[in-house]
């Protein structure tokens, strides 16, 4: 017996969704991003305005100062919708398990003197509390942001956080031997020892800051842009002749994490203060608050941490962020030619 198996094609009818090829000018193929992103966010037949914040709609462009005439003139150039998202942080999470098992059989942070671990703690630990602060922050964006090209991106980095501050907590077990006492005193230095007090004022100063853009600057690039070369680069070049390399390994993801970043966070907001004038103005006058702001804050745990070299080397930091600025087009008085 014979068996013919046939094969037809289907030409499909049409590229992309309807509401895409309009963005797109035409009915063309379109990226995954693009499908997953484009007015995925209501704009039309709201039952109510919230209770709670009578004076705005569900979603309203008005919670931010920053103007757009197209909230979705935000694209993350990570090309970042959930199938991609996840797939690439799985990969990471892998990569970072494997670090830190060999950190554990090693055993290099448990054979640490007293001191040592004590430093560290210190020196480290607080991190979890600052790092649930950002996804705070991050989720305030998120909830009260305009356009899912900007909110989903946002939420992405909100989860982020979250693993953040569990890998600086298995740091933490890795020094204690999972008894879970380092976290504690980590916590109790976050809330009371005094270098880090100004920290939390700043971060708990942002937790009741109203305008999302603002909150997404300061957070996202001010305090980011201080706090993580302040901490994985020059603070982990100190630490690593006490424990190894093996600091720097497990914290590779933070590392990574920061660089991939800082592509998203640029180019948001680029795109805001090429905008208009106006934009630009009120994003500059952000940036200069809060980094004076953060910079006050800062200043206790740098000399704390690196003593003598405190002042060179907090220099040095934000002289590289306001290089960055100025090349993302903010007004910075003082950077660097």
């Amino acid at each position: 017996m014979q068996v013919d198996i046939k094969t037809s094609n289907i030409k499909q009818l049409r590229n992309t969704f309807s509401h895409v090829a309009r963005r797109l000018g035409a009915d063309k193929p379109a990226s995954r991003y693009q499908e997953a992103t484009f007015d995925m966010q209501s704009d039309a037949n709201f039952h109510y305005r919230p209770i709670w914040d009578p004076q705005y709609d569900l979603y309203d462009t008005a919670r931010t100062a920053i103007k757009m005439a197209d909230w979705y003139s935000f694209k993350d150039p990570r090309q970042y919708y959930y199938g991609v998202y996840t797939m690439n942080r799985a990969k990471q999470q892998d990569a970072a398990e494997k670090q830190f098992e060999f950190a554990e059989k090693r055993g290099v942070f448990f054979n640490l003197s007293e001191k040592e671990k004590e430093h560290l703690i210190f020196a480290v630990l607080p991190l979890r509390h600052y790092e649930w602060g950002a996804n705070m922050n991050n989720c305030f964006c998120t909830s009260f942001g305009y356009g899912a090209a900007i909110t989903q991106a946002t939420m992405y980095n909100t989860m982020d956080r979250l693993g953040l501050a569990q890998y600086v907590s298995r740091l933490g077990l890795l020094l204690d031997g999972n008894t879970g006492d380092s976290l504690e005193v980590g916590k109790q230095h976050w809330l009371h020892t005094p270098e880090w007090q100004e920290l939390r004022r700043s971060m708990e100063n942002l937790f009741v800051t109203k305008d999302w853009f603002e909150v997404f600057l300061a957070q996202n690039l001010v305090m980011d842009g201080l706090v993580y070369p302040m901490f994985y680069k020059h603070l982990e070049t100190r630490l690593n002749p006490m424990a190894g390399q093996t600091f720097s390994m497990c914290t590779n993801f933070m590392q990574e994490w920061f660089t991939e970043t800082q592509r998203w966070v640029d180019s948001t907001i680029k795109t805001a203060l090429d905008e208009t004038p106006e934009n630009k103005e009120i994003l500059s006058r952000w940036f200069d608050i809060w980094m004076v702001e953060t910079t006050r804050a800062l200043q206790p745990l740098m000399t704390a941490l690196f003593a003598e070299e405190a002042a060179s080397t907090f220099m040095q930091i934000k002289e590289e962020l306001l290089v960055r600025a100025k090349k993302i087009g903010l007004k910075t008085p003082g950077a660097p030619a």
